[in-house]
């Protein structure tokens, strides 16, 4: 027998969501333009996201949940879940392409000669720290209000691009050149970095998840 959270959360698939949404992971495809910022197609599934949240309150769903005979931490749980469901679907796609790019297609020219931060499991890191900022920053700051999209967006928009400016700054650091190798360089520390970034994800995550239980159940609609 589904939970209330999990009943929420197909809601929030078939009633909330705008299909810009799911057609947004196609951002993921951007891992395959030659010499460009990779994480710029990371921030595009975010605002894919971004738009069903837009969706949500324009057509009032929040209020609308909230008059059904569910609890206000529920309504919260099914928006993160709907949220890390298109993470989740997103970095599996990203670890695909990139796997592809690391194996299959590490010596075609315009990777093999490319300045930018290419493909791998740092990479991934930034992935997921960006996903991170998204949740705490654009979600927690939603739930301050359940309404309110533009400053947490600005937020969120701000360390997206401080992000995507580090991640390209790194691999022409000293000492940092091998990072620009499109096969992989040093990947015991490169997936050291993954899983700890993931691990920071997963906690990250929960918090925001708790705080904006906290704020949403004070919030009077």
């Amino acid at each position: 027998m589904k939970s209330i959270s999990s009943k929420l959360f197909v809601k929030e698939l078939q009633l909330a969501q705008i299909v810009l949404t799911p057609l947004f992971l196609l951002a993921t495809l951007m891992v395959f333009i030659p010499n460009y910022p990779l994480l710029v197609g990371a921030f595009m599934v975010c605002l894919g996201i971004f738009y069903s949240f837009q969706n949500t309150r324009e057509q009032q769903d929040i209020i609308y949940s909230v008059l059904l005979p569910v609890a206000k931490r529920d309504i919260v749980s099914a928006k993160y879940r709907f949220v890390c469901f298109y993470e989740i679907i997103a970095f599996v796609l990203f670890g695909i392409w990139t796997v592809i790019r690391m194996t299959l297609m590490s010596a075609v020219r315009p990777y093999a000669e490319g300045s930018l931060l290419p493909p791998s499991p740092l990479f991934l890191a930034f992935v997921l720290f960006l996903f991170l900022c998204f949740n705490v920053l654009f979600v927690g700051g939603f739930f301050r209000t359940a309404w309110a999209l533009g400053k947490p967006l600005i937020f969120f928009s701000i360390a997206a691009l401080f992000t995507i400016v580090s991640a390209e700054t790194l691999p022409h650091l000293p000492g940092c050149g091998f990072l620009k190798n499109p096969a992989g360089e040093r990947l015991g520390l490169q997936f050291s970095v993954l899983f700890l970034v993931f691990v920071f994800y997963v906690g990250g995550t929960l918090l925001s998840w708790k705080k904006s239980v906290d704020r949403f159940e004070r919030i009077d609609l």
